[in-house]
């Protein structure tokens, strides 16, 4: 018999008896009862009798495609203009599928004006006395002949096209095997910070390819599988909400999206790229990627298995460092798929599975100084070690079925589960002015399994009369979570007299949870330029969780005794039963759009706990919520948005939860199952000015938060031995942290970018600053305390646009931080950072090309022992061979001058931290590379010849 297996029979008359408390006590209360849909079919019948009486007007539709082609051109602007003055009468742009309808048209003659970069324009003379369907339009690339043309002006670079930018690939220089993420980090407003990529102030958290989903959400994978030689263009703009896609309403929502549309002749064949090698102390890496395109149809493989901290593969060797974590030694095993095509007419489908096995290694030691609500200072330092294993699976598809022009059909499912192994341990110790409080050593092992599945489906009908549309929504999600662990820890407490305390314990954390949410919006037209939308939706979430705390009373491994620790054990149930009811206006001319919504919400949380007491909190919060967006361009290419948004967060299980966790002995925490949902207003601008003739771009972004009953923590230091619920003791210096609803929290961003090309060097520059303030509330023993940080920034970067044989990037960031507590002024810190780079490739002679990577990481101001002055040196050396240069062969060195270090800095409410991990050392490695290219007949291969000096 398993050790598993015995415990499970030797705590069953427990999990028995708590099961029957709860039902018990369910079957005692009254029925909770869910709204029925009556007054939802009520609104509905409401909704479809609306009718609106209006002048005559018609609309126009086609779609852009390339002429000759079957390939869609999304992101083209469409401009109808009066005869014979050419005023403007109205524009859009086409949407990922290339198609576009311009609507409340009045009769008349008009011309129709198509224009895409890279493309001529298209001029269409239109007559409209009814609905007109102007089927497919061709656009012709640009043509270039070179032998006749003396070309003395670059190319531009990119265009603003209302919130999207838009920039021609052409026009930044690459190396022939660079990534798509190195063309990308050379755009202007785009840089990596700590590990994220961000454009225009915003992290990017979508990638698409010629408008389809690519590696779901994992923007790094994405990025490193297509080469930059097959990208045409790149779009950037803000994608919103599939309901807001389907209903032509906007609700709000955005993801910050980066849409790479490949160039014609590289959507046929197979392309990619597999790299081995072998280093000291045994490094290792092997991994591919290979994409199989024919036109629609598009599989990618990526694999990679290696322990040298790479994350994801990368068809550049030059990113390979970009996204390696900075904390422990890490052995990746990575399987990933990504497929979309067209079935037929009417099915759009795209979706991605991976699979990674992760092995992490990491030793660690902090300094924690906490805000105290006496003179006294309290500072808390750990060493600790871990070794995680897990295993991780992740799958997402999109399914569009396009039944007829008026009714459309999206179905997205995403799914996940994640199995991991810990075996940790650390060693902690608390002190303030009179010596050491108290200290612990904990060895952890675990076992812990979650998974989460979510389905989303909409239906989308337009009625025949223009702007008017009904969208159902559904979506559903279920998640669970379960971790046996088992930890032995000794206590020692110095003040008043030392105490030692011995901890031998088995605990178990069972979650299940489910959510549904289902929804109805109808849109109308007012007017010639206005829109009203109705919306009703009806959610709810269940929480299921039941932690488990078991004494360890003798030390034998296959038959110990167990006793249940009922002051550390707890069962409860949480749902949340929301109501909400929306409506909105929306009023649209050439150059302008407003928007105004108010939404009311009628929620209910319901907290039940059945065991070791028995009782419910049953709450209900009844909230407004105001919207207003507008956006206005100032021409083709310069537009601003405004948007102050208000919304509300309800607590999760996890605060909720009124469980003690003394995973740390010295640091207990605990839920509050009386917490609130907080209420928070943002307000947020966007400027965008991107000029076509010089190149010069500039992208403005601010943000400000205000969130009133914020979840913050309430810290309770023991200033001498107090008993808490359930007979626990908190001994002198030791803590309790408890979620509590706090008003002030505020958080203010901004960030400037601005970007020049400078043809002297044959390089563009750009700069950047920005500065933040947050201002964190938190308890400290009842008494309020406020941690308020600021931070300004700037940076400059320089990247080469010379040719194919050279690249570098050069870049430096500096920012000062000013961090001041109102409770404890030794807490009041001012600290420095500044991070710069140097990456270089270049190849220097008949094929030998050399790459050159620097980073200087420089902080001051941390704690000691924290400040580091670090420059972490990589360079390789490699050949091209064989038939046009596809493989190489190379030799590098990772940490050249045995320098790296992680430092890191971090603020919350309850204290300021400081703490380093170990990291990657110095190693050498001998690696092979070779690139795929294959592009089927009927391709254009001028292209293709141009680049490998055919």
């Amino acid at each position: 018999m398993t050790r598993t297996s015995f415990l499970c029979g030797k705590v069953y008359r427990h999990l028995t008896t708590i099961s029957s408390i709860k039902e018990k006590y369910i079957l005692s209360k009254e029925p909770y009862y869910l709204p029925t849909m009556k007054h939802c079919l009520y609104l509905l019948f409401f909704l479809l009798s609306l009718t609106q009486v209006s002048g005559q007007t018609f609309s126009i539709k086609g779609r852009v495609k390339e002429a000759g082609k079957e390939i869609t051109i999304p992101m083209a602007t469409i401009l109808l203009q009066n005869l014979p003055d050419s005023s403007q009468v109205d524009g859009m742009i086409s949407d990922l599928d290339g198609e576009f309808e311009i609507t409340n048209i009045i009769s008349g003659e008009y011309l129709l004006k198509v224009q895409y970069l890279g493309y001529e324009n298209l001029y269409k003379s239109i007559n409209i006395t009814g609905d007109l369907d102007l089927g497919v339009l061709g656009l012709r690339e640009s043509a270039r002949d070179l032998d006749e043309v003396t070309i003395s002006a670059r190319r531009a670079q990119g265009e603003q096209r209302g919130d999207t930018t838009l920039y021609n690939a052409d026009a930044f220089k690459t190396m022939k095997d660079a990534s798509a993420q190195t063309l990308i980090q050379k755009l202007p407003g785009v840089i990596s910070q700590d590990g994220t990529l961000q454009a225009q102030g915003e992290a990017i958290t979508q990638i698409l390819v010629d408008g389809k989903p690519f590696f779901g959400g994992d923007v790094n994978t994405a990025l490193q599988n297509l080469p930059a030689e097959v990208i045409q263009s790149i779009e950037i703009f803000d994608q919103k909400s599939d309901k807001a896609l389907l209903s032509g309403f906007d609700d709000g929502e955005r993801m910050k999206t980066i849409n790479i549309i490949t160039k014609p002749d590289k959507r046929k064949g197979q392309f990619g790229k597999a790299t081995v090698g072998y280093g000291t102390d045994d490094r290792y890496l092997a991994g591919a990627s290979i994409n199989a395109f024919n036109e629609d149809r598009r599989i990618t493989f990526t694999g990679l298995s290696n322990n040298i901290n790479v994350l994801d593969y990368s068809s550049d060797a030059n990113t390979q460092s970009n996204n390696r974590p900075q904390n422990g030694i890490v052995a990746t095993n990575i399987l990933g798929i990504n497929y979309s095509d067209n079935w037929g007419e009417k099915i759009k489908i795209s979706g991605s599975y991976q699979y990674n096995h992760r092995k992490n290694t990491n030793q660690s030691s902090l300094i924690r100084e906490y805000v105290t609500g006496s003179d006294s200072d309290q500072i808390y330092t750990e060493d600790s070690r871990e070794t995680r294993t897990s295993q991780d699976h992740r799958f997402d598809m999109r399914l569009e079925y396009n039944i007829n022009e008026n009714n459309r059909i999206l179905y997205r499912p995403r799914v996940s589960a994640s199995f991991e192994t810990e075996n940790s341990g650390f060693f902690g110790q608390s002190t303030n002015d009179a010596g050491p409080l108290n200290q612990t050593e904990n060895i952890r092992t675990a076992d812990n399994k979650d998974y989460d599945m979510f389905h989303r489906l909409f239906y989308s009908h337009k009625f025949s009369k223009q702007g008017r549309s009904l969208t159902l929504s559904a979506n559903t999600g279920s998640h669970g979570d379960n971790d046996n662990a088992y930890r032995t820890a000794t206590n020692i407490y110095y003040q008043p007299i030392e105490v030692s305390e011995l901890i031998n314990q088995n605990i178990t954390k069972d979650r299940s949870g489910s959510d549904w949410e289902t929804g109805i919006s109808y849109t109308e037209p007012l007017g010639k330029n206005g829109q009203m939308e109705l919306e009703y939706e009806i959610g709810n979430r269940f929480n299921d969780s039941d932690q488990l705390t078991f004494d360890i009373l003798n030390d034998e491994i296959t038959n110990p005794d167990l006793a249940l620790d009922t002051a550390l054990s707890n069962s409860f149930e949480s749902k949340y039963l929301r109501h909400e009811v929306e409506l909105g206006y929306q009023y649209q001319l050439e150059k302008l759009k407003f928007q105004a919504e108010l939404e009311y919400q009628n929620a209910t949380l319901k907290n039940e706990q059945f065991f070791p007491a028995v009782g419910t909190i049953d709450r209900t919060f009844k909230s407004f919520m105001p919207t207003v967006r507008l956006d206005y361009e100032f021409s083709d290419n310069t537009n601003f948005e405004f948007d102050y948004d208000t919304d509300v967060d309800a607590p999760s299980v996890g605060e909720l939860q009124n469980a003690i966790d003394n995973s740390n002995p010295l640091q207990l925490k605990t839920g509050n199952p009386n917490l609130e949902q907080s209420y928070s207003n943002r307000l947020r601008l966007r400027f965008r000015s991107n000029n076509p003739e010089n190149d010069r771009s500039w992208f403005v972004f601010a943000q400000y938060n205000l969130i009133k009953d914020a979840v913050s923590n309430s810290t309770f230091t023991a200033e001498e031995a107090t008993e808490l619920p359930g007979g626990i003791i908190l001994e002198k210096g030791s803590q309790l942290f408890r979620p509590v609803n706090l008003d002030g929290y505020q958080d203010f961003r901004s960030w400037v970018s601005y970007g020049i090309p400078l043809d002297f060097l044959k390089s563009n520059f750009n700069l950047n600053g920005g500065f933040s303030s947050t201002k964190r509330p938190g308890q400290v023993n009842n008494q309020l305390s406020f941690n308020n940080s600021q931070r300004i920034s700037t940076g400059i970067s320089l990247t080469s646009n010379i040719s194919d044989q050279i690249d570098f990037n050069i870049s430096t960031r500096v920012s000062f931080n000013d961090v001041e507590n109102t409770l404890n002024a030794s807490l009041n810190n001012k600290y420095f950072n500044q991070r710069s780079r140097l990456n270089l490739s270049w190849i220097i002679w008949e094929g030998f090309i050399y790459r050159f990577d620097i980073n200087h990481q420089l902080n001051s101001g941390l704690s000691e022992g924290y400040d580091a002055n670090v420059v972490l040196m990589n360079m390789s050396l490699g050949k091209k061979v064989f038939k046009n240069q596809r493989g190489e062969i190379s030799l590098s060195v990772y940490d050249l001058l045995g320098q790296n270090r992680s430092v890191y800095r971090n603020i919350s409410d309850a204290y300021v931290e400081d703490g380093q991990n170990n990291v990657m050392q110095r190693y050498f490695m001998l690696s092979f590379s070779f690139d795929i290219r294959h592009f089927n007949k009927g391709t254009n291969m001028d292209d293709y010849k141009e680049i490998y000096n055919d």
